[in-house]
């Protein structure tokens, strides 16, 4: 399978909903860089984020658009979030169920047959607006 396939298949589970398919395309040693906050390193952390992720949030990905380079190895993809914020995280709005769409975008490295580096952007300004 190229980067490219591997990559489609992490968001094929992503929208389905199928959290340990997403994990079986993981490198043990996954670096997650968020949009915010510190980078996740390892497996165990990336399940403790998407844990975190599934309680709180209820999301669809769509419009998604592949760009892939010669190397094999990275892939940027570009989306929208549909999204449902189902429970609040401190330092945020108190969630009440607020529906939102946002622009985001990941660029993603492919080690080995894994994918080792998920980075995820968005606007959170924008984000904290349509959920206030």
């Amino acid at each position: 399978m190229t980067a490219l396939d591997i990559v489609k298949e992490y968001y094929t589970h992503f929208n389905n909903k199928n959290w340990k398919g997403m994990l079986d395309l993981l490198h043990e040693e996954i670096r997650h860089e968020p949009n915010q906050g510190d980078p996740r390193i390892g497996i165990e952390k990336f399940t403790e984020f998407m844990q975190m992720m599934d309680t709180s949030y209820e999301e669809t990905l769509t419009d998604m658009v592949f760009f892939s380079e010669t190397g094999n190895t990275r892939v940027a993809v570009e989306f929208t979030v549909n999204g449902i914020y189902k429970k609040g995280e401190e330092g945020f709005p108190e969630a009440q169920g607020q529906t939102y769409v946002l622009p985001a975008a990941a660029f993603l490295e492919v080690k080995e047959g894994k994918i080792s580096r998920v980075t995820t952007y968005y606007n959170l300004p924008l984000w904290i607006s349509l959920v206030s």
